[in-house]
This record gives structure tokens, sequence and C-alpha cells, in this order.
């Protein structure tokens, strides 16, 4: 087989020691094992140089690589980060030697493929989404703490407030942890938008407020309110990228035009659509089904440079949107979407079914696809048609402009109508149509 990488190594990650394998031709000793301290972090990094290795190869276990990964790139090594899948072992005895001088093996002879992974900039911005979705998670368990406490109490507040970390219902749970037990001085902070009238909300807010149920109460606002002033410090950090970025490209041409948005509880404080166009010149926005949360949550696990992927298709089969098609014998074996645990084909599966209510294109399709094949394999077409879009937008600036749920449904129409015809004219018949005062 041809040398493609001659000058490569491979890593064995391990949690405590890293194994590291050259070519035998390179040192005396080709294979070291050197401890995961930073210290000795630079130290493979120098005996690499040294044996004058270029690439170097390892798998991606848990998060141990990062460190060494991040080293070995600061000393102009080219990381490899590859799928352990595709770096199976021979069969026979499994060390961690052996792993190691197998994985330099395969990325000599080329038979390795590298992970993909943005660049620094990207890298940063997507350790802080991801940080913030963390930070949420923690805020949404302490906030169910909170209703099980007054549920315990048979404080119903949830029965009569759309959402509990509304304005009336944190006003109602801070007055009752400054001990606040009357429910006719509760119900004063009711707002006048609430439905419920005042006898139905004195009737929910009257409890039995015994104290460990309000001790556990009070704790959990107290944590409710940290993990959203961590927020904020989140937000801070993720606008502060976004504008670092800006400053590395041109801004664009054309201004962006205004659009009314609907902002949830859990939304960034900063005019995210606005930032993210200054950044890529295009507004994702107008694609169905993305918001602006979406989109920065998309640049920040894609990135903004979509050559990476030489096509659409490579970008959707990178995402495990595409059918895995699995052929022997000149006979389709599977067409199966692979299973993945990729984050940004998570997020497009999330934002489907909501989509699948507007009406659009795209909702139309996924509603009559849904009602054929079932809604998982709808969920599955109408986010690879979505990443299409996304690809496309980002990539080569396509504007995208949807024709709406009318247009898609005479298209199919149309289509049904084609097919109809066809067989009609195989058994020998022809197709026509009922004039109009019949159909009346």
């Amino acid at each position: 087989m041809p040398v493609v990488h001659p000058n490569a190594a491979g890593i064995d990650i391990g949690s405590q020691f890293h194994v590291v394998a050259v070519a035998s031709d390179r040192d005396s000793e080709p294979v070291r094992t050197f401890k995961s301290f930073t210290g000795e972090l630079h130290d493979m990094a120098k005996w690499l140089q040294a044996c004058h290795i270029e690439t170097v190869a390892m798998e991606s276990t848990g998060v141990y690589w990062i460190p060494a990964f991040e080293i070995l790139e600061s000393y102009g090594l080219e990381v490899f980060l590859v799928n352990a899948r595709e770096a199976k072992n021979v069969p026979g005895r499994k060390t961690d030697i052996k792993d190691a001088q197998w994985l330099q093996k395969l990325h000599q002879f080329g038979l390795l493929r590298a992970s993909f992974r943005p660049t620094v900039d990207i890298v940063e911005l997507r350790a802080y989404i991801r940080q913030r979705e963390r930070l949420l998670d923690c805020k949404a368990e302490h906030i169910q703490h909170m209703q099980q406490a007054m549920m315990e109490m048979n404080v119903q507040l949830h029965h009569v407030v759309a959402d509990i970390t509304g304005k009336t219902g944190m006003e109602i749970i801070r007055a009752i942890v400054a001990g606040q037990h009357d429910p006719e001085e509760l119900v004063k902070f009711r707002d006048c938008r609430c439905k419920n009238p005042l006898e139905v909300m004195i009737a929910a807010l009257t409890g039995n407020y015994r104290p460990e149920h309000l001790f556990t109460l009070k704790q959990s606002l107290a944590l409710v309110d940290f993990y959203a002033t961590q927020l904020i410090e989140c937000d801070e950090a993720i606008e502060l990228k976004v504008k670092q970025l800006q400053q590395q490209i041109e801004p664009p041409s054309k201004p962006l035009l205004k659009k009314r948005q609907s902002h949830g509880g859990n939304a960034m404080n900063f005019d995210v659509r606005t930032e993210l166009y200054n950044v890529l010149g295009v507004d994702l926005t107008e694609i169905h089904g993305i918001g602006p949360t979406l989109a920065l949550k998309l640049i920040a696990e894609c990135g903004t440079d979509m050559s990476r992927w030489p096509t659409s298709k490579h970008f959707t089969s990178w995402l495990c949107l595409a059918p895995a098609n699995k052929i022997s014998g000149g006979k389709l074996l599977s067409s199966k979407t692979r299973k993945s645990s990729n984050r940004v084909s998570a997020l497009l599966r999330l934002a489907v079914p909501v989509l699948g209510k507007t009406d659009s294109a795209l909702g139309a399709f996924y509603r009559r696809l849904a009602a054929r094949s079932g809604k998982s394999i709808a969920i599955t077409a109408t986010a690879r048609k979505i990443a299409t879009i996304f690809y496309n937008t980002l990539r080569f600036g396509m504007k995208y402009i949807d024709p709406g749920a009318g247009y898609y449904d005479e298209k199919y129409k149309a289509r049904a109508l084609e097919g109809l015809r066809r067989r009609a004219e195989a058994f020998g018949f022809t197709l026509q149509e009922k004039p109009v005062a019949a159909m009346a």
C-alpha cells in the first residue's frame, strides 16, 4: 500500500497516561508512555518533534483527548481526531501498545479520516453555548423542586398561573418565602392579565405552610436566582465572543430588515439575530423552524465555513440524516439512517414538530409525510430539508423564500395527477377531468 503520511504517529488516549507509537526507524524506543500531566504532554510533543513527526492520530476517548489535542496543535503538529469504530484493532490480544501501533499504521497508509473540529474561535463559542445549556438544565431542575415544595404545602400555584416563573408566580413565591402566608395578601400580586378570578386564586394559595417545606422552597428559590445570575454572565461571554468574530470579517453591505420576533423565557440578553447577521452576512432566521437562538447554536456546532463539506449531501450525511444504504448482490438490504449523537441533528429534529404547525411549505411537507409514513420518518426527512437549506444559505448566500403551504399542496397534487395519468394509460384508459358544473 502507498504511504500517505510518512511522518505519522499514533496515540492511545487514557485517563492517566497516553501511549505514543512512531515508526520503528524514528527512534530506538518507538513506543513510549507519557502521563496525562501537562508537563509530560509537553514532553510528548517535544519527543514527537525530535522524531520528525508531522501528523498524529488519536481516538476521541471521553474528554481525555482535549488537553493532548490542544497542546500538540500548539506545537504545530497536525492532529487527526478519529472515530473509534473506524480504528478497531485486528483480532487477538488487545493492549495499549498494540492500539497505538495500529493507529500509527492505519494513519501512515491514510486509512483514517479526521473528525470535524471547528476553528479555535468557534470552539470557544461552542463551549459557552454548551455551558449555557447545562445552566438552563440545572435551573429547570430547581424550578421543579420549587413546584414540588409548593405541592407538598398544597399551594396549587401552577393551576392558576400559566408559568410559576413569570412575574406573578415569582412575586408570590418570594412573598411566601419572606413569611407572607395570608392568601388574601398573596393574591394582591396577581397580574391584571391573569384569567382566573380572585376567589379561585385565594383557594389555590391557601396551603399548609409547614417549616420543612418552606425551607425547601427557600433553598430552591435561592438556587434558581443563582443560576439566573450565572446565565447573565454566560450571555455576556457569548455576546463578547460574537462581537470578536465580527471584527474578523467585513460588515454586510445591506442592513438587516426588521422582523417581529417572540422571545421565550430562556432567550439570551442581547439581540442574537442582529449580531449573528453581522457575522454571517445572511439572515438564517428566514428559514422556517430556525430562530435566533437555534441559529447561534448551529453556528457554534458547525462553524461559519461550510466548505468543509463539498456538497449539501456530504453535510446531511455527516449529520446522519441521509439514508445509509446497504446493498449486497444488487439488492437493497437497508436504507435506515445511522444512529448518531450529533448535536446539530438533534437540534434540527427538535425544531421540526413546531415547524409542522406553521403554514409553510416545510410544514406542509412534514404533515403530509407524517400522515403517510409516520412522525419519526417525517421528522428525519424534514430535518434533512432544513439542513440542506441551512447549508446552501450559509455557503452560497442563498436567500430562502418560502412559497407557502398552498404552493406545496398544489405541486403535490400535480405530481399525484401525473402519476394517475401514467397508470391509466398503462391500463388502456384515459383520465378525464370532471366538468365544473358536475362538480358543483
